[in-house]
């Protein structure tokens, strides 16, 4: 009798996989993937991060890239057994290529590959140096005149970008230019992080005094240090700066402070950047090969333009300007927009006894901060979860598992029990005049955020002020403003002292126009969404965040960026690309994103 165990019948499509690999057999391969079915590749197979569809996908992909690559050696990963559920079995997996190692996430249906997820870890003899690799640190013994820790960091930081030039420049030292520094020392890529701010972290220090993390602590961890079990679920915003200096401190960044780019230039014969840096008032100029702008999809503010504001005699901030609420008490302050930042700065100003007037332009998507630990997170990231066996690392592979394409269809189900849960709360805001929404097809926060990275607020009290009339809600858009109010387009005058834009953000591409040029811009497109086709998602369909951790159309510039969790999980696949860069390593890119929105 045939073996049918789980274990069995997967280790059979993996054997016929790597036979089929092996043997540079295309269609063999192809066959072995249901009509319905998704490869996405992080870097193993593609030099990319793409996902291909279906049997004539998978097909495409290894004509162009198995003779380059070669991946194969796929098998169960030790002390993992394949589970079935519903009908589809789940499998971790470990592989190989030409050059590198890696793991993944393997379903099958009916015999068949439904998802297959290929995720590069290393590069064979460019290992990281941890674990039985980790570096000595004391040299025993005696010797003449040797150099200590000390004496050597401080020689590295007076002589990189002086007497010997960085292979990457990194514009923006958030966490996400943090966490990518980090990856890159540890492969040894010569890296200078710069930022304009006078510490590693007052990024997070300088905004508005009640910011604090919305996503909870088993989601936010940074490479290789992780918070320590007593740290608060959401972390507030000075701490995230404390923790982020300690990590550049250990982890031995080469951090630039007070450096603000000035100009940066690419020299097509030499395939270098030149940049120019004024570093605490005295100009520099670096020379690295690559150029990552790590500036923060939340970097660039949008700060739209109405006739009178040069009269209004009150003061305008952008919500990334807002430093908080203590010098508003008394005051009428009308806070333009309706998602996160605007909810966290009404409340604070409520708090401090200012009279607040949101002024929504149009619908919010809102979902309270315990329902989606519980509904959204919790089984991926969360206490329970890493009492499950299912670490940050293992969350992040099973969330990376789940194509763009159809990831909608399993987070429907999800919002459709929140908005069951909590739809007293929902009635409230509805009947306060608060207009809802839950995206375009019902999938919430998580598809709006991977689509426009805009139009939500995790709620965390701010709802019941505007469900209570605490902070007081218009709706309407912005027409002008006169000398002491801001006046909509249906007449309605709200009289203010300040005026907060809670305007949101431009796309990072906005970074390249300013810091390079336009044309390099446009040449580069619009940097986020998947090209959805849904409200600010424009398409046609990429099937991965547009231009984010991957090569560009323009050579050797790379975007990094989004919240904690993408910051460290997406560094690894772009240090990866950096670093076999670096050392040469042959690297030809299947599926280049192509430009079709330009901003």
């Amino acid at each position: 009798m045939l073996d049918s165990t789980v274990t069995s019948r997967t280790q059979e499509v993996l054997d016929r996989l790597n036979a089929a690999l092996d043997a540079g057999d295309v269609d063999g391969a192809k066959a072995l993937f249901a009509t319905d079915s998704y490869w996405r590749d992080l870097v193993a197979v593609t030099w990319n991060l793409k996902t291909v569809e279906g049997p004539d996908g998978v097909a495409e992909m290894l004509n162009r890239q198995l003779d380059h690559t070669r991946p194969g050696s796929f098998r169960i990963q030790d002390e993992e057994i394949p589970a079935e559920e519903g009908g589809v079995i789940t499998a971790w997996i470990t592989f190989e290529t030409a050059v590198g190692r890696g793991w993944g996430l393997m379903r099958l249906k009916d015999g068949r590959i439904w998802t297959l997820l290929t995720a590069l870890q290393e590069l064979k003899g460019f290992e990281e140096p941890r674990g039985r690799r980790r570096p000595m640190g004391a040299e025993h013994g005696a010797q003449k005149n040797r150099s200590s820790w000390k004496e050597s960091r401080e020689a590295e930081k007076a002589s990189l970008g002086y007497d010997t030039q960085p292979y990457t420049v990194i514009i923006g030292g958030g966490q996400g230019g943090i966490a990518l520094g980090a990856r890159l020392r540890q492969l040894g890529v010569p890296t200078i992080v710069l930022d304009k701010h006078d510490r590693p972290g007052d990024q997070w220090r300088s905004r508005y005094k009640s910011l604090c993390l919305h996503d909870p602590i088993w989601y936010d961890h940074l490479p290789y240090i992780k918070f320590p079990d007593n740290w608060p679920v959401f972390t507030p915003k000075d701490k995230v700066g404390d923790w982020l200096e300690m990590y550049t401190k250990v982890m031995e960044i080469n951090y630039w402070t007070r450096s603000e780019v000035q100009k940066a230039a690419y020299d097509e014969a030499s395939g270098t950047w030149t940049v120019t840096v004024n570093r605490d008032g005295k100009e520099v100029t670096l020379r690295p090969t690559q150029l990552v702008l790590a500036t923060g999809m939340s970097g660039k503010a949008n700060l739209p333009s109405f006739p009178g504001m040069e009269d209004f005699k009150g003061e305008i901030q952008h919500s990334s300007q807002h430093k908080g609420p203590d010098d508003w008490t008394g005051k009428k302050v009308v806070v333009v927009g309706s998602n996160n930042s605007a909810h966290d700065i009404c409340a604070a100003l409520w708090e401090a006894d200012a009279e607040v007037t949101m002024v929504q332009r149009s619908s919010t998507h809102i979902v309270r901060s315990e329902t989606l630990m519980d509904i959204g997170l919790g089984g991926l990231y969360s206490e329970d979860a890493v009492a499950n066996g299912v670490t940050t690392e293992k969350a992040d592979m099973i969330f990376a598992s789940l194509p763009y394409r159809i990831m909608h269809e399993f987070q429907i189900p999800l919002y459709d029990q929140m908005r069951e849960r909590d739809a007293d709360f929902y009635a409230g805001l509805e009947k306060a005049g608060f207009d809802l929404d839950w995206g375009d097809d019902g999938s919430g926060l998580f598809m709006k955020y991977l689509r426009r990275g805009s139009g939500y607020y995790i709620d965390v009290g701010a709802s019941q002020l505007i469900i209570d009339g605490a902070v007081k809600l218009v709706k309407g858009q912005v027409d002008h403003f006169d000398s002491n109010a801001v006046v909509l387009s249906d007449g309605t005058r709200l009289e203010a002292d300040l005026v907060v834009m809670a305007t949101g953000y431009g796309s990072m591409n906005g970074w390249a126009a300013d810091l390079i040029n336009q044309d390099v811009a446009d040449k580069v497109g619009k940097v986020w969404g998947l090209g959805s086709d849904t409200t600010k998602d424009p398409g046609p369909w990429e099937g991965e965040q547009r231009n984010m951790w991957k090569p560009t159309q323009q050579e050797n510039l790379w975007f990094h960026g989004g919240n904690l969790h993408q910051s460290r999980h997406y560094s690894l696949y772009l240090a990866l690309q950096l670093k076999a860069r670096m050392e040469g390593l042959d690297t030809p890119v299947y599926g280049l994103q192509e430009v079709h929105h330009t901003a």
